[in-house]
């Protein structure tokens, strides 16, 4: 497994990393003791950056890390926990909190459910309209200081709010849905990102499953987002698979699966680049690692790139009432 720096003031993390949000339900039923055989066959392969949030599942998750953890070196995992996202218990999501009281509330029980002392990099999941970006990320800062955080990312934020947290304390990532039909970040945020020597760790590289080669029209089951996703939409859906069985002429050519070749894509847009793997089973890992052996010219790029540019999918990458939150789609 090959590592890179996190920005310029990260930690060295694996060229890929483990999303952990499928374990914890959005994508509807998980099987735990699978998904703990996931995290632990991860490890085993070397990667080492495992993603997650305090609000998936309402602390499922965390709890779900901290038991694979369990017996294992602290530091044989990153631990990239994003916070602030508030939900009932239906499970409805109410808004965001990112007051300092509240970001210092939120920390203490991460820590108890992941059952660690510091998470490595903590992060505001969205921008809290209320809180002036400052405020959240010094009240981090503070944690910092105190020993619970050794480092500070964002997520879903533009420009301006980058530059503006990066002038509180270092930042060592952004974390920003990326992949071959979600590329807005390039025009703006990504050179703000790397003028300010700012990482990218790309969730969604495979469009929530979309263009992972495996997906089908009425897939999505109960407990799934994707039944409400614009994306995974009639009208829409059909128009995005066809762009997937062109992405697969050209996967063929190169002896690799549709998911492979999507996720070498990402990775190859930089070396400051890391692609969130969301696998919740052991063989979706082993098909996503074998990405790491896939290497793009200049002609592969243009031949992925011509039947899927920018701009070719068909619907939002989230609906409407999530897209009006995030930060990093205002213009």
């Amino acid at each position: 497994m090959q590592h890179r720096r996190l920005g310029q003031t990260g930690p060295f993390v694996s060229a890929l990393g483990l999303g952990c949000m499928g374990m914890s339900g959005m994508y509807g039923p998980a099987d735990r003791a699978e998904s703990i055989a996931t995290i632990h066959a991860a490890l085993e392969a070397g990667i080492n950056l495992l993603d997650t949030g305090d609000f998936y599942g309402m602390g499922h998750n965390e709890m779900l890390i901290g038991e694979a953890l369990q017996g294992r070196s602290r530091d044989q995992a990153l631990i990239s926990v994003k916070f602030g996202a508030m939900r009932d218990p239906t499970g409805a999501w109410l808004g965001y909190d990112a007051r300092p009281q509240a970001v210092k509330s939120f920390l203490a029980y991460t820590l108890q459910r992941l059952r660690v002392d510091y998470i490595d990099i903590y992060r505001p999941a969205r921008l809290d309209p209320n809180v002036p970006i400052e405020d959240t990320i010094g009240a981090v800062a503070d944690m910092v200081k105190a020993g619970y955080v050794r480092h500070i990312g964002l997520s879903e934020v533009g420009p301006e709010t980058i530059r503006r947290a990066a002038a509180v304390h270092p930042v060592c990532d952004l974390q920003i849905e990326y992949s071959l039909i979600s590329r807005g970040i390039e025009e703006s945020i990504l050179p703000v990102c790397r003028e300010l020597g700012i990482g990218i760790t790309a969730y969604g590289v495979l469009s929530r499953g979309l263009i992972s080669g495996h997906w089908s029209k009425d897939k999505a089951g109960p407990g799934d987002f994707r039944a409400h996703s614009p994306r995974f939409q009639k009208g829409n859906v059909e128009k995005n698979l066809a762009l997937v069985e062109a992405l697969k002429r050209v996967a063929d050519q190169k002896g690799v699966s549709v998911a492979q070749i999507a996720i070498a894509w990402v990775a190859a847009q930089g070396d400051d680049i890391v692609p969130l793997i969301g696998a919740r089973r052991r063989d979706r890992l082993s098909e996503a690692l074998g990405a790491r052996n896939v290497t793009l010219t200049e002609g592969d790029l243009a031949a992925i790139e011509q039947p899927v540019p920018r701009g070719s999918a068909a619907g939002a990458r989230s609906a409407a009432p999530q897209m009006a939150m995030l930060d990093s789609e205002r213009g």
